[in-house]
């Protein structure tokens, strides 16, 4: 187990959540395209945006396609 798992497990428990409900490869690959597309402040603000989606009931792979599309037309056309 990486510190990463250790932590994400950690976490979960902290805040009374599952751990097989986050999926860590599609948090970080859009931190990552967020930080990349936008400025490195981007990727917490665009994970926390996801996280409000789902706790209000968005399916996260959905809302994550969403977000990817939306970074990827970034910035947007004037």
């Amino acid at each position: 187990m990486t510190s990463l798992d250790e932590w994400t497990a950690s976490a979960c428990r902290a805040l009374a959540l599952d751990p097989a409900d986050v999926d860590p490869t599609l948090i970080l690959d859009l931190a990552r395209d967020a930080a990349h597309n936008v400025a490195r402040p981007a990727a917490p603000i665009t994970t926390y945006l996801l996280g409000i989606a789902v706790g209000r009931g968005a399916d996260p792979k959905a809302a994550a396609a969403l977000l990817h599309s939306t970074l990827s037309a970034w910035p947007p056309s004037a």
